[in-house]
């Protein structure tokens, strides 16, 4: 019967690394230990193959003798991992079952977590701001009150009562770990845990700061200054760093993350960088033309429109968008879309004056009627008529 490859069976090519090896391996043994496959001859199989496997790849000197010369160089059975003993048990691990196999992986490295007694970065602190149109496209500078953990006066961060000083943890010898030997089918291995005495500090302090209860520190309320920036959109977030939580023993800051929420503005609608708004004329304005007063953020600026402006005309002023974030002297442009309005409401006079416009504009209004009529005709056909 021709034998594996045993890269193969774990799933890893040849230039794997011994963390690429053991990860494999964990998730394979997991998944066909015969513990959880009770009565599966064919998951006791592979949970064999893998465990042959691993034995070999995982140690430096038999992995070096497999890639040169395969199989061969194991013909004698040294190689073997174990095997089952016939009752759906697998002999080679002592009477181990799938908790032990779980402590194993521990000792791989894989479920290792980092001693407390590492330095750690706070927490970062996440607030929200409201800013007005015109804030948030020209940038501003606000203040804002924040409560944050900060150092103890009293105890200066020692954490213990004054006159008083943490001792050394025996248990650890002030390390804040804890090193464990446990013997198992790949032979004596060692495992390093956080120390359960001192929980990774390597002191005890048995007479706390009655300030900060042995904290260390203490809520407080601080006023930072906050640069709000050019062109910043609503839902975008500043982040200020180092103005978060404390780190743990030593570790720096966390940051201040800062979320912008933008006030509707009565008039303008931001689109990406541009600024899009309508100004009402009279049909006056628009058959004659004329000035029109346009607000702009800048401010009101003038802009004539053409005789026999139609009303949905939108024109454009460039330059008076919202400048780009990270480069403000860059900006957006302003659409300005042109409503005609109808009178409601007109005097005898007003009426007067339109019936006679209508009277010596009747040859044009037919025209320009019958043209309509013929365009209809021309798309829907002869169901439609002047």
């Amino acid at each position: 019967m021709t034998e594996r490859d045993y890269y193969e069976i774990l799933g890893v090519d040849k230039n794997a690394s011994e963390t690429d090896i053991k990860r494999a391996y964990r998730k394979l043994a997991k998944k066909y230990h015969p513990d959880a496959n009770p009565g599966d001859k064919e998951a006791e199989q592979k949970f064999k193959e893998i465990n042959e496997a691993y034995e070999v790849l995982s140690d430096p000197q038999k992995r070096e003798k497999y890639d040169q010369f395969g199989h061969a160089a194991f013909s004698n059975g040294a190689a073997g991992a174990g095997g089952f003993d016939g009752f759906g048990g697998f002999s080679g691990f002592g009477g181990f079952g799938m908790d032990d196999i779980f402590d194993m992986f521990d000792i791989f490295g894989s479920r290792s977590r980092r001693s407390s007694s590492q330095p750690t970065k706070g927490e970062n602190i996440r607030m929200s701001m409201e800013l007005s149109f015109h804030e948030a496209a020209f940038g501003t500078s606000k203040e804002l009150q924040i409560n944050v953990w900060d150092t103890c006066d009293t105890c200066g961060g020692s954490r213990v009562k004054k006159g008083s000083h943490p001792e050394t943890c025996k248990k650890c010898g002030g390390t804040g770990q804890v090193r464990y030997t446990q013997t198992t089918f790949l032979g004596t291995v060692s495992r390093v845990q956080t120390c359960d005495n001192c929980h990774g500090e390597g002191i005890i302090i048995k007479d706390p700061c009655p300030a900060c209860n042995g904290k260390g520190k203490v809520r407080k309320t601080k006023t930072i200054q906050v640069d709000i920036p050019a062109g910043i959109d609503h839902g975008q977030s500043i982040r200020i760093q180092g103005k978060g939580e404390p780190g743990e023993r030593g570790g720096p800051n966390g940051d201040l993350l800062i979320t912008v929420y933008i006030r509707e503005h009565p008039i303008f609608e931001r689109r990406g960088n541009d600024v899009y708004c309508e100004i009402p004329i009279t049909f006056v304005q628009a058959a004659l033309g004329g000035e029109l007063v346009v607000p702009t953020l800048d401010g009101n600026v003038q802009y004539t429109i053409k005789e026999g402006t139609q009303t949905g005309t939108v024109f454009r002023l460039r330059g008076k968008g919202i400048p780009h974030l990270g480069n403000p002297k860059i900006r957006g442009d302003q659409y300005v879309e042109v409503k005609v309005e109808v009178p409601t409401k007109l005097n005898e006079a007003q009426k007067k004056i339109l019936q006679e416009f209508a009277n010596i504009s009747g040859e044009e209004i037919y025209q320009q009627r019958k043209g309509f009529f013929k365009k209809v005709k021309d798309a829907f056909g002869d169901a439609f008529g002047n």
